[in-house]
């Protein structure tokens, strides 16, 4: 454990640079909370991983995922966001109304915050192919939402047998000629009617007990060779995009035993806040949100965070505070 020492002292502390962290930042900075921004191991949150994004208001032409995120950050560092490159590995969080919550950058340096906004997100399950890996924004996606429309009229495939795996698989065959559909298992793990919507889509291609033994292509997805687990049969279509559906893990793991969260990991928030059970602790984006996951979505939730915690400063604020802010 790290050393505890004299700590800095800082009145909004955001875990996250993402489209949550940085939107959270933009309102906290103009409320004047001088929020730190610690980044965490992915500058930017996961839309750098995606070259182009055309959903989010306000790019008519679109634009390129780790372009936007520069912007945001340089957004929020105009109204004196302080961005810090580093990672929250531990927290302290006091149950108190007021009380002092103490955070660890780097397993080394313990601050304190008055508030702190998580918007430490979700990372996508992968399968772990190296072809895979290589072929990430070259045609492999985890978000069908996100990038289908470029693959409008072609062949596609989509790894999964879950609720998201199924819902992702129609809303791809309403746009793509085909979509061939790999379940690992021989059933799916998706609700009864999930399934019947995949089973009643004609150009949904479903096929159980099988895997991906490889993507192909060299700078992009040119194809796809997949593996029966049962008989060891091995078949080669040809596809432009692959979408892995396997699931999200929420980055929460230095949070637990402290706040509370579902059996998947996501924190839970009060009704329509960003509240967390601990006062003063707020959490945005896909960290608390696992139906949508969308940047626009993140990006609002971050707005309520940073609302909610200018609100939880001024409910706590000492008479003296009151006069030093006017």
């Amino acid at each position: 454990m790290a050393e505890e020492n004299k700590m800095e002292r800082i009145k909004c502390l955001i875990i996250g640079s993402g489209p949550a962290g940085y939107t959270a930042a933009i309102y906290a900075a103009r409320a004047d909370m001088q929020p730190v921004v610690y980044t965490g191991m992915e500058p930017g949150g996961q839309l750098t991983t995606t070259t182009e994004v055309d959903n989010f208001p306000g790019y008519p032409e679109g634009i390129d995922g780790p372009t936007m995120m520069v912007q945001l950050q340089q957004q929020a560092e105009r109204f004196g966001t302080e961005v810090r490159i580093g990672m929250i590995t531990e927290v302290k969080l006091s149950q108190e109304v007021g009380g002092v919550h103490k955070a660890c950058v780097d397993n080394k340096t313990w601050i304190e915050a008055q508030t702190i906004i998580i918007s430490t997100g979700a990372t996508a399950k992968y399968l772990g192919l190296p072809s895979e890996q290589r072929l990430r924004g070259g045609g492999v996606s985890a978000c069908a939402v996100c990038d289908g429309f470029f693959y409008k009229n072609q062949d596609v495939a989509i790894v999964g047998g879950g609720d998201t795996a199924a819902e992702e698989a129609t809303y791809l065959a309403n746009i793509c000629n085909k979509v061939t559909m790999l379940v690992r298992k021989d059933e799916m793990r998706a609700s009864k009617a999930m399934q019947h919507r995949v089973t009643s889509t004609k150009n949904i291609d479903l096929r159980y007990n099988t895997e991906v033994d490889e993507v192909l292509g060299d700078q992009v997805v040119e194809g796809l060779r997949m593996v029966n687990n049962q008989t060891g049969e091995k078949e080669e279509i040809k596809i432009t995009g692959l979408f892995i559906a396997i699931g999200h893990k929420p980055n929460t793991d230095i949070f637990k035993d402290q706040l509370e969260m579902d059996d998947a990991g996501y924190l839970i928030t009060k009704g329509k806040t960003t509240k967390t059970n601990i006062p003063g602790v707020f959490a945005s984006g896909d960290v608390q949100d696992k139906d949508y996951r969308q940047a626009i979505t993140a990006a609002g939730t971050g707005c309520m965070a940073a609302l909610d915690a200018e609100r939880y400063l001024a409910s706590v604020a000492t008479p003296e505070e009151e006069v030093s802010a006017s």
